[in-house]
């Protein structure tokens, strides 16, 4: 049987850039086309030398091991070991997955002419076929991880935050809520709820103990340093239609949230003079936008550290 290595290499990059695009969208990091390619052309390579050489170091799984860091770090470039961890646990879950699928298609196609060399599978089976398994294998693995996700997800909905308003600081235990929509109307910024216990040491007593007054318009309980930061935040919520909130814009707010910290300006921090959670779980709720890496609004500064 003729084997054209040329062949050999386009579709081995093909399938690792399959895979390692499927890694991305599953893990949710940040998609560089170029990193990818590079990343699948190193796994192209390696499956060259490795059919065309009799070295035993090819075939070693430490070899393999390195590869798969490698690939693995040049495609996604990950900050933390912690996150090259789960980054390549994703990989192999996904290679595994593509691989199953692309074998158990090939058994119901059943190609005439199959060569294994060094572990390298090499045959006259259509491209469309390992096409096909790496759809059917990328369905396959992102549904299982959205099952799976969804039975974990409790164990990720809480972050830590940290408020500073006009030098002072506050932090928090936050609970993410995805429903959490609330945004200061005129200029659509999004709204951290905290409970007002927290903000003692961050905010005048006159503005904390004269809400409802501040409220309906009295102005006379606002120290002048809070003039430009005081904001009325409308809301609705079960037995409360119409409610209203006190809402303080503050300096900067910084989250911290599976390794990661997200810096934002000009966010309004609303103030709830009750409980947030009857078991003191968390003290104040933010909105799923605030952990994800993506620019929200033009008149909110992103920094992702």
């Amino acid at each position: 049987m003729t084997v054209y290595i040329d062949i050999v290499l386009i579709e081995n990059i093909f399938m690792n850039y399959i895979i390692l695009f499927a890694v991305s969208i599953i893990s949710k990091a940040e998609i560089r086309i170029a990193r990818i390619f590079i990343a699948s052309l190193i796994g192209g390579i390696y499956a060259i030398i490795s059919y065309i050489t009799d070295l035993e170091i090819y075939k070693t799984l430490v070899l393999k091991f390195l590869l798969s860091i490698a690939m693995v770090y040049t495609a996604f470039f990950p900050k933390t070991i912690k996150k090259c961890c789960k980054q390549l646990l994703i990989f192999y879950l996904t290679s595994f997955t593509f691989g199953g699928t692309a074998f158990a298609l090939l058994y119901f196609i059943n190609p005439k002419q199959i060569l294994m060399q060094n572990g390298i599978y090499i045959g006259s089976y259509p491209i469309k076929v390992a096409v096909l398994g790496g759809i059917i294998g990328c369905v396959i693995i992102t549904i299982s991880f959205k099952i799976v996700k969804g039975k974990i997800s409790s164990k990720n909905m809480y972050c830590k935050i940290k408020v500073k308003i006009l030098e002072k600081e506050v932090e928090s235990l936050a609970m993410i809520d995805t429903g959490n929509l609330l945004k200061e109307p005129i200029t659509k910024t999004p709204v951290v709820v905290m409970e007002l216990e927290l903000l003692k040491e961050v905010i005048p007593e006159s503005i904390l103990e004269h809400l409802k007054e501040i409220i309906n318009g009295n102005g006379d309980y606002i120290p002048q340093s809070f003039i430009n930061k005081i904001r009325l935040i409308p809301f609705s919520s079960l037995g409360m239609p119409n409610g209203m909130l006190i809402g303080i814009k503050a300096d900067e707010i910084i989250v911290n949230y599976d390794e990661e910290e997200y810096k934002h300006n000009n966010i309004i921090v609303g103030l709830y003079d009750k409980k947030l959670s009857k078991k003191g779980m968390y003290t104040s709720l933010i909105g799923i936008s605030l952990i994800e890496g993506r620019k929200m609004y033009e008149h909110t500064r992103f920094v992702k550290v």
